[in-house]
């Protein structure tokens, strides 16, 4: 288990958030952490180091090292490592597979990561599999037929909301000796902790809810065992590729992090009043999120998520893609962006964004809820919908 901030034992984590990890500034006394800008740091006339462990700013800067160990701490695991955007730490994941190897990963996920992982793996003479998660019997068969190096899961996936049982495929993957790591970016920490479920690696990115601003681009990962060969190639990748977080980029991080705890109680407030509406709204064909007891994996994503579902649904709109995209252009609150878990509350025609062939949905809207009044996001709704 990580150690909690110096000045902080056995605070509820809740606490150790709005402290940004630790209390004031030892050199100042400032509430706020300085910003590290300096590069490089300087030696002694014996050529000793001036401060042990400061050579240079890639991986020797003390903002970053407050940061991940607060992030580790709410992950419940023992590092973590930030990177300079999430796609950065799905790269550093990915490449822990060697040519030759074998990667398993669900299907349905986040565009980005599938595409980067379909060129990745075919540069690199890595085989790549991908397969339904939730179809448990048939995701866990193709571990006999391509002994994968790595599983990659994401939960909730994104944008089809599945939940697949990170316990039942985590105990797997240690019978067969795969890693096993799981993209949780759609839940929060607060939500989901894939390391207590089994999942060797957790990944973030920092761009969404754990920032929460949308004024940044950022990463990370945590793992459960600091010594083990994976951790330490992540390590080595992100020093010595150099694809680190800016200092100041850092600062905007932990200084979301220190609300992340009010934000997530209030979206998932939201995402949760916002789905029963939609559910009974005749204009809506279907609502996926977990947190409506029809969805098919509301059951195990209640007994792996704690205290919400996230504040990313997708809703079918009925009719094609002509209605949703009126639906769209209708909506006034809702900001017609790409991306999630900002206090802001997003709508995405997601086929616009991936296209033909990419099997979704014409008529899907993605939906990132906010921290705005319910109210004001249900009447939002009531008028666009009313354009169809």
């Amino acid at each position: 288990m990580p150690k909690t901030p110096h000045n902080a034992p056995g605070l509820h984590i809740d606490s150790l958030l709005a402290h940004g990890g630790g209390g004031h500034d030892p050199a100042t006394g400032a509430v706020s952490p300085p910003i590290q800008t300096a590069t490089t740091f300087v030696r002694d006339e014996a050529y000793e180091l001036i401060k042990p462990g400061h050579i240079y700013s890639r991986d020797d800067n003390d903002l970053y090292h407050k940061t991940e160990g607060l992030i580790a701490a709410l992950e419940g695991g023992e590092e973590s490592r930030l990177f300079a955007s999430g796609m950065a730490a799905v790269a550093a994941v990915a490449r822990i597979v060697r040519p030759g190897g074998t990667l398993l990963a669900q299907s349905g996920i986040y565009w980005g990561t599938t595409l980067f992982l379909r060129k990745f793996c075919a540069r690199n003479n890595i085989a790549l599999v991908e397969a339904d998660a939730c179809d448990l019997e048939a995701f866990l068969d193709e571990f006999s037929v391509t002994r994968p190096d790595l599983v990659w899961l994401e939960v909730p996936s994104n944008p089809y909301l599945k939940v697949a049982d990170i316990l039942k495929i985590s105990a797997h993957c240690r019978q067969t000796g795969a890693l096993l790591a799981v993209d949780a970016t759609a839940a929060t920490p607060l939500i989901l902790k894939p390391l207590s479920l089994g999942a060797d690696l957790v990944m973030h990115s920092a761009t969404k809810a754990l920032n929460g601003h949308s004024d940044l681009l950022g990463g990370v990962v945590t793992t459960r065992d600091a010594a083990s060969e994976a951790w330490t190639f992540i390590k080595e990748e992100r020093k010595l590729a150099g694809a680190v977080l800016g200092s100041f980029e850092t600062w905007l991080l932990l200084r979301g992090l220190r609300t992340l705890s009010l934000r997530v109680g209030r979206m998932n407030q939201n995402a949760a009043i916002l789905s029963d509406y939609f559910e009974r709204h005749p204009k809506i064909e279907t609502v996926l999120y977990p947190g409506v007891a029809g969805h098919p994996h509301h059951d195990i994503a209640k007994s792996q998520m704690k205290g919400g579902f996230g504040s990313l649904m997708s809703v079918l709109v009925k009719g094609g893609k002509p209605e949703a995209l009126k639906v769209t252009g209708a909506l006034d609150l809702f900001q017609r962006a790409t991306s999630l878990g900002g206090t802001e509350s997003l709508v995405e025609h997601r086929y616009t964004i991936e296209g033909e062939g990419s099997g979704i949905p014409e008529n899907l809207l993605r939906l990132s809820i906010g921290i705005e009044h319910a109210d004001d996001l249900i009447a939002d709704f009531d008028q666009a919908l009313s354009a169809i």
